[in-house]
């Protein structure tokens, strides 16, 4: 038995005493109620080291627990400031390949409108050439040939 068992009997056994008349006092048989108290004063020593063993267990899982809990916070900590620079780095690299690609589609309007201007121009000096060109070769018929072939060049030129 162990002390709190001990210490119950020792109650249960002044509790179920006889009663003498007349008075606050009860029988009880000494060497019982002794014995009883001895056993309940040999294992207090023992029961009291496992209660200050077991709750020296508990301070120290408590304590084991607290650190684990601390750990595992840290590292979500961690874990969820790394996700929000990497969310900030693909947020910066979308935005800087948007700058560079807007960069870039400006850039390829400007060399295309530019090249547009240039072939016009040279187009247009072209054109300018390909008219004096058909003036020298219409007057140079003219001169050749007379009216009638200008009006048959006229007339191929119309179909």
């Amino acid at each position: 038995m162990d002390v709190i068992e001990n210490v119950q009997a020792a109650i249960t056994m002044v509790e179920e005493a006889r009663g003498v008349p007349l008075s606050a006092s009860c029988v009880l048989h000494r060497g019982e109620l002794l014995e009883i108290l001895s056993t309940a004063q040999k294992s207090f020593p023992s029961d009291l080291d496992r209660a200050q063993e077991i709750l020296r267990k508990y301070d120290e899982i408590i304590e084991e627990a607290r650190q684990n809990a601390d750990a595992q916070i840290a590292m979500a900590r961690e874990e969820v400031a790394s996700m929000v620079a990497q969310t900030e780095i693909v947020a910066a690299a979308r935005k800087e390949a948007q700058r560079i690609l807007d960069e870039v589609e400006l850039e390829a309007k400007h060399q295309r409108d530019e090249i547009d201007s240039y072939i016009d121009s040279r187009l247009a000096t072209l054109e300018v050439i390909l008219n004096k060109t058909l003036d020298v070769v219409n007057r140079g018929r003219e001169k050749l040939g007379g009216v009638e072939t200008k009006h048959a060049l006229s007339d191929l030129a119309d179909n």
